[in-house]
C-alpha cells in the first residue's frame, strides 16, 4: 500500500469502518506518522456522534446531517478548522455514503482508538478498546527499541482506581498484546504504558 492510501484510510481507521486486517496494517503506519495520528485525533468528535447517532438514523442519511456534524465539529475545533475540515468532511462522506457504513447501525458498537509516541521515538502504541457487557476488551500494537525492558498497560478509571489490562517485554519490532479490563469505557479515564518499575511512559485517552 502506497503511503498516499494510507494517509487515506486515517478517517476510515478513525470511524471503525475499517476490517480487522486493513486496520492492523494502518495502525504499523499510524506509528510512524504524526500526520495521520493528528487526523484520528481531529475526527474523534465526529465519530462519536456518528456512533451517538446511530441507531436512530434512516438508512440513507442526507446532506443535513453532514452538515450539522461539520457544523458542530468545527465550533468545537475552532483553532485547527482550517486545517482539518477537509479531512472531516471527506470521512464523514465516507461513513455516509460507503457501503462500510454498515458501522452505523451494527448490533455492537465502534471500537474506540488512540494512538501515541513518546518525545525520543522509541516506544510507539496503538490501542483499540472494544465493550463488552464484562468491562473492555484492549488490542495494543506497540513497538519499543529502547531494549528488552518489561511493560505494562495499566486503565485508569475516573475515580482513580486502576487495573493492569496486560504486560510485555519488547523486542525492537512491532508486537501486539491483547488483555481487559472489568471497568467499562465509560469509567476509564486513560490507558498508561508503564515501566515495570511504575514509570509512566505514554498516556493513550482513546476516542
Amino acid at each position: 500500500m502506497r503511503s498516499l492510501e494510507r494517509h487515506r484510510d486515517a478517517g476510515a481507521y478513525a470511524l471503525g469502518v475499517l476490517d480487522r486486517a486493513d486496520a492492523f496494517r494502518f495502525e504499523d503506519h499510524l506509528m510512524d506518522c504524526p500526520h495521520c495520528r493528528a487526523i484520528v485525533d481531529e475526527l474523534a468528535l465526529p465519530a462519536r456522534m456518528l456512533r451517538a447517532h446511530g441507531r436512530t438514523l434512516p438508512p440513507a442519511p442526507g446532506p443535513l446531517l453532514l452538515d450539522r456534524l461539520l457544523g458542530e465539529a468545527a465550533r468545537s475545533r475552532r483553532v485547527r478548522r482550517k486545517r482539518w475540515l477537509g479531512a472531516a468532511a471527506a470521512a464523514l462522506a465516507l461513513a455516509v455514503a460507503a457501503p462500510a457504513a454498515a458501522v452505523l447501525t451494527s448490533e455492537g458498537p465502534a471500537p474506540l482508538r488512540a494512538a501515541a509516541t513518546d518525545e525520543r521515538g522509541e516506544l510507539a502504541a496503538v490501542l483499540t478498546a472494544r465493550a463488552y457487557a464484562w468491562g473492555t476488551a484492549v488490542d495494543l500494537r506497540v513497538r519499543d527499541t529502547a531494549g528488552r525492558r518489561v511493560c505494562e498497560l495499566v486503565a485508569v478509571g475516573v475515580d482513580g482506581g486502576e487495573e493492569t489490562v496486560t504486560t510485555w517485554r519488547g523486542h525492537g519490532r512491532a508486537l501486539t498484546t491483547h488483555g481487559g479490563t472489568g471497568l467499562g469505557p465509560d469509567r476509564i479515564a486513560r490507558f498508561e504504558v508503564r515501566a515495570a518499575g511504575g514509570a509512566r511512559l505514554l498516556t493513550l485517552r482513546p476516542h
